[in-house]
């Protein structure tokens, strides 16, 4: 069973890469930003919270964010296992996903790490065109992820499970160096 948690800055490619990964091994795939943007576009009450604060740039406070992964890997249908996307992106979220973990039975948690870049993270946000990816709420996302996020990788880097992996390169190339990683 995997048990995957893809880790990275914006822009790196773990959205690509779940999707592919959850397809090819048949994986549930769990992209809180796509639960965050699908609750925006509904106009529920929590897309209307979180809009505001996306739209900032800053983070969705992570009670909210623990809430929605604890429902979904509940609910989780998929015997081969699981792929977070986006998650965690504190401290605070990395120690409740470990609680969760211990809940739900979950062993052999793998945390990939993407890396690449600042310059090559813009540029890829900035052609990926959506509403909230302009140049300067960019620089505003990877400053809030190097001070709020990076500081997770410490967590699993303490658990040894933490496999760096280039995020440079053309999506299928990535993808086999991660399928490699996790055969």
């Amino acid at each position: 069973m995997y048990q995957l948690i893809l880790f990275g800055p914006p822009g790196v490619g773990k959205g690509t890469q779940a999707e592919l990964i959850a397809a090819k091994l048949n994986l549930f795939h769990l992209s809180t930003g796509e639960v965050l943007r699908k609750a925006v576009s509904e106009g529920t009450e929590l897309g209307k919270k979180a809009k505001v604060i996306m739209d900032s740039g800053a983070l969705v406070p992570d009670d909210i964010m623990i809430g929605i992964v604890k429902d979904a890997l509940k609910n989780n249908d998929k015997t081969n296992g699981f792929i977070l996307d986006g998650f965690p992106r504190t401290i605070a979220q990395a120690e409740a996903l470990n609680i969760l973990f211990e809940e739900l039975d979950y062993q052999n948690v793998r945390v990939l790490n993407l890396t690449a870049d600042d310059a090559e993270l813009i540029a890829r946000l900035l052609k990926r065109g959506r509403s909230d990816d302009t140049e300067e709420t960019i620089k505003h996302r990877l400053e809030v992820y190097y001070k709020s996020t990076a500081p997770v990788k410490g967590v699993y880097d303490n658990l040894n499970c933490v496999t760096d992996v280039n995020g440079l390169g053309s999506k299928e190339e990535i993808n086999k160096k991660i399928l490699e990683i996790l055969e």
